[in-house]
């Protein structure tokens, strides 16, 4: 499976978890699934209510506010995102006991080295992780 995103949309988590550095920053993410690809249009930083550096919740409230203004927009959740700004790119476990949606993906952006690095997954309800293909357009 892939997933597209657009530079700038890839430059808005990257400053998002640079903003939020050293707590792990959250968002959710919108856009349509086109014949097995996510194609991302839009990005949502969302606040992250723990305020860790090691794990994230959001406002439901926030949540659900997002996913009105997501549906006006003709698109759907896709997922969400959020970064690990000490740990790899990589779902940690208590990320992956939370993955309640097999359908939805996971981005995680790393800041433990000097440069960024996304990468999105899906979590099946057996806890598999499948790291999907990252195509970002430079367009």
């Amino acid at each position: 499976m892939l997933v597209s995103i657009s530079k700038e949309n890839y430059e808005e988590i990257v400053k998002h978890a640079r903003k939020e550095f050293p707590l792990e920053c959250c968002g959710l993410i919108s856009g349509i699934i086109n014949d097995g690809k996510y194609l991302i249009k839009d990005i949502y930083n969302l606040y992250n209510v723990d305020q860790s550096s090691e794990h994230f919740s959001m406002d439901p409230k926030e949540q659900l506010a997002t996913i009105k203004k997501i549906r006006k927009k003709g698109y759907v959740l896709l997922g969400n995102y959020h970064s690990h700004p000490h740990t790899p790119s990589r779902p940690s476990d208590e990320d992956i006991r939370l993955a309640y949606d097999e359908e939805l993906i996971y981005g995680i952006v790393s800041l433990e080295k000097k440069e960024p690095v996304l990468n999105f997954f899906k979590i099946n309800q057996s806890k598999q992780i499948e790291k999907l293909e990252l195509e970002i357009d430079n367009e």
